[in-house]
């Protein structure tokens, strides 16, 4: 098979991409650009492209297939090219689907705990040695790539993204996959840039119900008042399967689940986590998983790439970084440190960094959201803000709109690093939330030079 894709370099193209140069395919590629890690993993499998920027000549009859990235425009001249030759183009869910179309597909969606609920799943799934294709939002331990697909894995499992499937095909990623075992995590409204309503964003998941294979399963979190009026709404023929959150204690700081008389230690916490624990478990129930042998993995399950990842501690301060950046997101995750850590001060900093939450008319759903931390800080670039082509934000109206009087508004990244480095951070937990990178920030060198300098006052 001959492959060609258009914006290799992106984080799910070039994984994708790798991922069948492993299986045997020819891979090719272009980009206009390549930053890392993308670049050097290309160019350890050959295929990253020898120059950088869009060649028609790229495109020829030979090819028996052509994926389409994200990055690349309608008006790309290798798209133009394939399109007047007539040839296969796919979006990345599209090619997703058409290597599974004859597995069992386990798609999981929702506004927040995707990537984890994913990871637990696939962390359970190599720890009891089964064959098993995916594709996961994050870098995961224990897994090379964050896609894999080969020929004789009688099962895939997908983390099921709401956003556009390509510059030409408009679909949300996750109706192209036609699950046979679904999940919903819950619905907060996000992606404002394409669905300007939540109603409208609504209206995607009704339609991955919709889609899910006639008596397919589906698991929801029974407790969201919005995602259980539909799923009792629905009328497609599915197994409909509640969850909620795993029962559990916390005990000097550490987590332990509890199933009847036994106590079991994990190494999350967070109730968000403990519900997508549950939401897990039952996925590998349907998979031939015992409770036992579910348990037994989950155990050592440490968590997927920036979600409430540890980057460094000492015996009284401990520094995290996490993907949170919607509302739903950043509450859950501040909340879940907070009841983690009682006795500690909670410094949390997060970025606003994408679209919906750059937007003044989204901006209020962040109300209320950081008023557990007892040191909120936000951060924001207005050149960010110019680029999106979004109205300017006044620091009073991230103030007024997260409803936090206490609540430290920067926007230039020397004067946060430079407040974050005044506060005593004694007997503290921080808390690095963002989606981007706070402008260039290495937060994980910057974190250890924090404890560095604490330690030394």
């Amino acid at each position: 098979m001959n492959v060609h894709f258009i914006a290799i370099g992106g984080s799910a193209m070039h994984n994708l991409a790798i991922s069948l140069c492993k299986k045997g395919y020819r891979v090719t590629g272009s980009d206009d650009e390549i930053f890392e890690p993308s670049r050097s993993r290309l160019e350890k499998q050959n295929i990253l492209p020898q120059k950088m920027g869009w060649d028609p000549d790229n495109i020829n009859k030979d090819l028996d297939a052509v994926i389409l990235g994200m990055h690349a425009r309608n008006d790309n001249p290798e798209l133009q090219k394939a399109r007047e030759l007539n040839l296969k183009i796919y979006s990345y869910p599209e090619y997703l689907y058409e290597q599974t179309k004859d597995k069992t597909r386990v798609v999981i969606g929702g506004s927040h705990g995707k990537t984890t609920i994913t990871s637990m799943i696939m962390h359970v799934l190599k720890f009891h040695h089964k064959k098993f294709d995916y594709m996961v939002g994050a870098q995961i331990e224990g897994f090379e790539t964050m896609v894999s697909l080969t020929d004789d894995a009688p099962v895939a499992i997908f983390e099921g993204d709401e956003y556009l499937s390509s510059p030409i095909d408009p679909r949300p990623k996750f109706h192209l996959y036609k699950p046979h075992i679904a999940v919903i995590s819950g619905i907060a409204w996000d992606h404002i840039n394409v669905f300007p309503t939540f109603d409208a964003y609504k209206k995607q998941f009704l339609r991955f119900i919709d889609l899910i294979e006639p008596n397919g399963k589906l698991i929801y979190y029974q407790k969201d008042a919005v995602l259980n009026h539909m799923v009792k709404k629905s009328t497609h023929k599915l197994e409909k399967i509640p969850y909620g959150l795993h029962p559990y204690t916390i005990e000097n700081g550490k987590t332990t689940l509890t199933i009847d008389n036994q106590k079991i230690p994990v190494k999350i916490f967070g109730e968000h986590n403990l519900q997508n624990i549950h939401a897990a478990k039952l996925v590998c129930n349907q998979l031939s998983i015992r409770d036992d042998e579910f348990y037994e993995a989950i155990s050592n399950f440490k968590g997927a790439s920036k979600r409430l990842e540890l980057i460094v501690q000492n015996e009284s301060t401990k520094i995290f970084k996490d993907f949170a950046h919607s509302p739903s997101k950043l509450e859950a995750t501040i909340n879940a440190v907070k009841k983690q850590f009682p006795q500690k001060k909670l410094i949390a900093i997060m970025e606003l960094h994408t679209f919906s939450s750059l937007n003044t008319s989204f901006l209020q759903e962040y109300n209320g959201t950081m008023n557990k931390a007892d040191i909120p800080v936000v951060y924001y670039n207005p050149e960010v803000i110019g680029h999106k082509k979004l109205k300017p934000i006044a620091k009073q109206e991230v103030v007024n709109s997260f409803g936090n009087n206490d609540l430290t508004v920067i926007t230039k990244q020397e004067q946060m690093v430079n407040y974050i480095q005044s506060l005593d951070i004694t007997n503290s937990c921080l808390l690095f939330m963002s989606s981007g990178n706070f402008s260039g920030l290495n937060i994980d060198a910057f974190a250890h030079e924090l404890l560095e300098s604490s330690h030394q006052r």
